[in-house]
């Protein structure tokens, strides 16, 4: 009679936890369902205003929105099942000490989160905006996540920097305030050389360069090319070309001046070089 009175119990006790055990995972599963239909609202919210302004605020908000929807769910799913109900309140009930040892443990990450609340507020660079920091690193801005940014660098490698680093950094930000870029260029011929006919070629070159692009909005004009200075050996031809702020300048500084090099080389125009001519004087010679 005890013993069956005692399996009686075990079974019951069985069944309770198996009552539990289902009513976590109908939890969880409304919890992740209910998760998943906000994210894909919040997702919807803030993508037209990333795409549209490429705006670091809102590419940030979304990311500590998106964390925060996530621990919420959590946190329901573990205060509201009675399986897991004690653990919760126990969770609760030690937030003081817990805050204090994941606040100890976790100094990089608030660091980090702080730092990428400043960069979203005074925003010293865009999503799409070309920077170079003060380490060298230099390339595209392509995300900001609530610990680093991503830069897209000129071999198509991305840097993982941490906010943090990036805020304490010196930002040279080339595409601040300005929807264009430039270059200047400085090139010598010969002298000799047919002037008006080298500044058309080198022109052309910039003409024909499809990352430059004209000078003056609604204008075909590409900046003129001058005659700036007569040099020891060569004459000096200059101009300044344009071009949108996301193209590496490295690419269009070697665009440019592969294109001048072969229009002038095809026209007939020396690119004069200094060389040195040595005399030897032969043994007779250093005897006398």
């Amino acid at each position: 009679m005890v013993l069956a009175l005692i399996d009686f119990s075990k079974m019951l006790n069985c069944s309770e936890w198996l009552g539990k055990l289902i009513e976590l995972v109908v939890l969880a599963a409304i919890a992740i369902i209910v998760t998943a239909i906000i994210l894909k609202i919040e997702r919807k919210f803030f993508r037209s205003r990333i795409q549209q302004k490429k705006n670091i605020q809102a590419r940030f908000t979304s990311n500590i929105v998106r964390w925060a929807i996530i621990v919420i769910a959590v946190i329901w799913v573990l205060v509201s099942a009675e399986a897991t109900t004690n653990f919760g309140k126990v969770l609760f009930q030690g937030t003081a000490i817990i805050g204090a040892v994941i606040g100890l443990a976790a100094q990089p990450v608030i660091g980090d989160l702080f730092a990428g609340l400043m960069l979203s507020i005074h925003r010293p660079f865009e999503i799409g905006d070309r920077i170079e920091l003060d380490n060298g690193v230099r390339g595209v801005v392509m995300d900001i996540t609530a610990r680093h940014i991503v830069v897209r660098t000129i071999d198509t490698i991305d840097a993982i920097i941490p906010n943090s680093k990036v805020n304490a950094s010196v930002i040279t930000n080339m595409s601040h305030n300005t929807k264009i870029r430039s270059a200047h260029f400085r090139f010598n011929v010969a002298y000799g050389t047919d002037v008006e006919k080298a500044m058309e070629v080198i022109r052309q070159a910039v003409i024909d360069c499809e990352h430059t692009i004209p000078a003056w909005k609604d204008t075909e004009d590409y900046g003129p090319v001058y005659f700036i200075s007569y040099a020891d050996s060569s004459l000096v031809m200059a101009t300044t070309i344009y071009y949108q702020p996301t193209v590496p300048s490295e690419v269009v500084i070697s665009d440019v001046n592969l294109r001048v090099k072969k229009g002038l080389e095809a026209a007939g125009i020396e690119i004069p070089f200094n060389y040195v001519n040595v005399v030897m004087k032969d043994d007779d010679m250093k005897e006398q």
